[in-house]
């Protein structure tokens, strides 16, 4: 038709975002720099404030760019072919979190499987030789990482229930499963942190500390991200959104769930049996 869509693809209408984004990123990296260099900016100490600002810019123009995409999708934008592209980018995005993941697994082997590495001369001085490196009383993995293993292994099966009642379009069974997920998501933030706080070692001053808390605490953070996702699906299925039909962005909060189930699979493998065997039996951390 003359002057109407012949075609189903979305034409992106002109959005401040992408500017309003990058310019507040700016502020705050400017910021950060500024803060942890202690250095003035035109003869003030004002590191912190604009640090503050660009992450209130940031954070408003994820709201408000996000706000634009849910619109969008409730108004019929995100035809079929357009979902294709989404899952495209989704994947891509998920495939770049997994060679996230691989670089701090790389420095873990890397730094407990060569304990005696020649060229890093280094090494036997922070390792004395064998890992764990002495004086590390690492974690019981059969303790405080097996809960957290078991929440995020039910976790994943509660998120596999809010899809299915999804596609069978019971949205009081989704409300439930999502409102377990994001209880279990939290109770999984509170666990790690308890398990922080009473570490017997230092992220500073100490490869195990570093490799560990790196690994471990960015897979945190991405719980974090994931139960906000999930969360944020929790409200829009209260205000009437998803059908069993199209329901992209639910979709690709379970996948990226998912993906965090099985990177702490990994990682409670890896760092927390596999590692606690390198060199000395287990010893609990103080206040275990």
């Amino acid at each position: 038709m003359a002057g109407g869509k012949t075609h189903d693809y979305h034409i992106i209408d002109p959005s401040p975002w992408p500017i309003v984004g990058s310019a507040s990123a700016f502020v705050m990296a400017v910021g950060a720099i500024a803060w942890m260099k202690a250095m003035p900016i035109a003869g003030l100490q004002i590191g912190s404030l604009l640090f503050g600002l660009g992450l209130l810019g940031v954070l408003f123009t994820m709201y408000s760019w996000w706000t634009d995409v849910v619109h969008e999708a409730n108004h019929g934008d995100h035809t079929r072919v357009v979902q294709i592209s989404h899952r495209y980018g989704m994947i891509l995005f998920i495939a770049s979190e997994v060679m996230f993941f691989v670089a701090w697994f790389w420095a873990y082997f890397d730094a407990s499987l060569y304990t005696n590495e020649a060229i890093q001369y280094m090494r036997v001085d922070l390792t004395g030789g064998h890992w764990p490196p002495k004086g590390i009383p690492v974690f019981n993995p059969w303790e405080l990482p097996l809960f957290n293993t078991l929440i995020l292994l039910t976790s994943g099966t509660t998120v596999t229930w809010a899809h299915q009642a999804l596609l069978e379009n019971d949205r009081e069974g989704v409300k439930k499963a999502l409102w377990i997920t994001v209880a279990l998501g939290l109770l999984f933030s509170c666990v790690q942190a308890y398990e922080y706080s009473h570490a017997g070692f230092k992220f500073a001053g100490n490869i195990y500390g570093a490799t560990f808390f790196m690994s471990t605490g960015f897979h945190g953070f991405h719980v974090i991200v994931g139960t906000i996702f999930l969360a944020v699906c929790l409200i829009r299925v209260y205000k009437g959104d998803f059908t069993p039909k199209q329901h992209l962005g639910f979709e690709f909060a379970a996948w990226y769930w998912h993906f965090v189930d099985v990177v702490w699979l990994f990682l409670f493998a890896v760092i927390y049996v596999i590692g606690s065997d390198f060199g000395r039996a287990v010893l609990p951390a103080a206040g275990h």
